[in-house]
């Protein structure tokens, strides 16, 4: 696979600049580059001014506009549609003024992966004759329900209670994505979400980050529909195959992390006794549902290290992070290296597909408390499908109690029910694991791919 006819070919990775588009699409460039492939990530110019880059340099890094180069355009939820509008009518000339670039620097591209929330990016490939690949960062359970909406296949608003659909379990409709159950309360990401199957069919390549063993009535149905291979996990290679042994961390962020003072702190809590609690870097909980968190952790008695982002902080009961016994807030960390930490019994999360994949991989129980898009239906598959995970019960008004969540850390900690979880985390673990080996799955799917761009015409 390596060698002289792979270096010719010049990959365009095409990221969204949202972390948690990052940074799969990173690791799915490492692989490429691991296989000889030329890459180019790709991403706004104010994402790239931002990064950090760290560990591993081989990946190049270019910039395409999105109309904001000095930033301030996401400061709440009603600034999507101004940005996105303005990505969409600038991005395609921009990343074409690039590919020009490319063409005349003697290196051009021949393929382009972009991620699906840029569908405009294979209007651009096709016009320079690239092979086009679309990246799916969410799992193939969650494309599966969006494709059904696309097509027509699943009318909303939902009346009826429970949904049925090939390829997937019987689905409440709460177990639906946020933006299906609910579109009517952010219009503009849902008309985003549902509009990327308008031209999905038309890519050469749809690739996905999950694997064929955790999906594989999802995958079936998606293979039928569109030539869908899985990749992932995408997560770097020490937490799966281990060939690579400097490959220990996606390697670009946009987050400062303090490594040093969550590890050591780690290093000095017995095993299995933590819990670690990362709602991500998007959603926003409301002060009543931070303090219920706080409460329910502390009264739990496990410890816990909690990521707190900064415009979260005050939020907090007063002194709470100050007067801590048992726990420990901080604003951000090395999530991988934490949830390897075996000091980390079970991770407390929002249950975002890259953060749940992540979990699988590690072979760390969940509490799942989903908040929206995507999350609701991770949550639903994480509990009553793979059976590594409870979901927090919340009230009437959609709010998870303190007492809520103490039982709960409680039962995945300490109970009956968590032996099970671990078992089930364990197996899953060593599933993921083995998807890199040599004949695995998603190995197999990569080394189609790069085969396809190295005896390509082009």
């Amino acid at each position: 696979m390596e060698g002289v006819e792979a270096n010719k070919t010049h990959c365009i990775v095409l990221a969204y600049p949202a972390q948690g588009h990052l940074n799969p699409m990173v690791q799915f460039s490492k692989r490429l580059i691991q296989k000889g492939v030329r890459v180019t990530l790709v991403t706004t110019h104010f994402y790239c001014k931002n990064l950090r880059k760290e560990n591993y340099n081989s990946i190049s890094i270019e910039g395409i506009t999105d109309g904001f180069d000095e930033g301030g355009a996401m400061q709440s939820a009603e600034d999507w549609e101004t940005y996105l509008n303005k990505f969409w009518q600038v991005g395609p000339a921009s990343l074409a003024e690039l590919l020009e670039k490319f063409a005349s620097s003697g290196s051009p591209a021949g393929c382009l992966v972009y991620d699906s929330f840029m569908p405009w990016a294979l209007d651009v490939a096709k016009k320079y004759e690239l092979v086009g690949a679309v990246f799916l960062t969410q799992s193939c359970a969650v494309n599966n329900v969006y494709y059904h909406v696309h097509e027509g296949l699943l009318k909303t608003p939902i009346s009826e209670h429970t949904i049925s659909l090939p390829g997937l379990p019987e689905l409440a409709v709460k177990d639906l994505p946020s933006f299906v159950y609910s579109p009517d309360s952010y219009p503009v990401l849902s008309k985003l979400i549902v509009d990327i199957f308008s031209s999905i069919g038309k890519a050469d390549w749809v690739l996905c980050n999950t694997f064929y063993e955790l999906e594989e009535e999802a995958v079936k149905f998606l293979s039928k529909v569109w030539p869908l291979r899985p990749i992932g996990p995408a997560i770097p290679s020490m937490y799966l195959d281990q060939r690579h042994q400097d490959d220990t961390e996606y390697g670009l962020s946009i987050l400062n992390q303090n490594t040093e003072v969550c590890l050591k702190w780690l290093g000095e809590r017995p095993k299995r006794s933590v819990v670690y609690v990362s709602f991500g870097s998007l959603a926003s909980l409301n002060d009543e549902q931070m303090k219920e968190i706080a409460y329910g952790l502390k009264d739990s008695e496990s410890d816990f290290l909690w990521i707190v982002r900064e415009p979260d902080e005050a939020k907090l009961p007063k002194h709470f992070a100050q007067t801590l016994q048992k726990g420990l807030v901080m604003r951000w960390c090395p999530q991988l290296q934490v949830l390897a930490h075996d000091a980390v019994g079970c991770f407390f999360t929002h249950c975002g597909w890259n953060s749940t994949l992540e979990a699988i991989s590690l072979g760390v129980p969940m509490i799942a408390m989903p908040q929206w898009t995507d999350q609701t239906t991770n949550s639903k598959f994480i509990m009553d499908v793979w059976r590594v995970g409870v979901k927090v019960q919340l009230d009437e008004r959609g709010i998870a109690k303190r007492e809520a969540i103490k039982q709960t850390i409680k039962e995945v900690m300490e109970g009956e029910r968590g032996k099970d979880i671990r078992e089930n985390s364990i197996k899953w673990k060593a599933l993921s694991q083995s998807t890199f080996n040599e004949g695995g799955s998603s190995e197999k799917n990569i080394d189609d791919f790069v085969s396809t761009l190295m005896f390509s015409p082009k």
